[in-house]
């Protein structure tokens, strides 16, 4: 297999959760949300839209647990904006960084990066470009 990159990442969230995540995703990070198809009921889940080739799906679910050390780390978005860029826009907005490191491994290579939590526990690593 030849791997280009990740599509997707599916993250269940609270039942009630999906106007909590539009606000945190969509107008605090300032990611694109695609969610008509949610909406009309033809589909379970809406998206978080990072890029033309990449997506996190949100699926509100009265199942939802929320992440523990044991069952969830973070997922990694590289972003074009430098550290000290995301964390004023971060300020701007009021999202909490949890921390900032200057050169965390990914897979592009070593580059700034600083770390949030989402409304549900999920900790979301905004990496700058290498």
């Amino acid at each position: 297999m030849n791997a280009r990159h990740i599509d997707h990442v599916n993250l269940r969230i609270p039942e009630d959760g999906a106007d909590e995540a539009r606000e945190f995703y969509g107008q605090q990070l300032g990611f694109g949300i695609e969610d008509a198809l949610y909406a009309a009921d033809e589909k379970p889940f809406f998206d978080v839209r990072l890029s033309a080739t990449a997506v996190i799906h949100l699926w509100p679910t009265d199942e939802f647990e929320a992440p523990t050390k044991t069952n969830y780390d973070h997922v990694a978005v590289v972003v074009e904006e430098s550290v000290e860029e995301i964390e004023a826009e971060l300020a701007d907005t009021g999202v909490e960084v949890e921390k900032s490191l200057d050169s965390p491994l990914g897979a592009t290579g070593e580059a700034g990066a600083v770390y949030v939590r989402d409304p549900f526990g999920y900790r979301v690593e905004l990496k700058s470009r290498v």
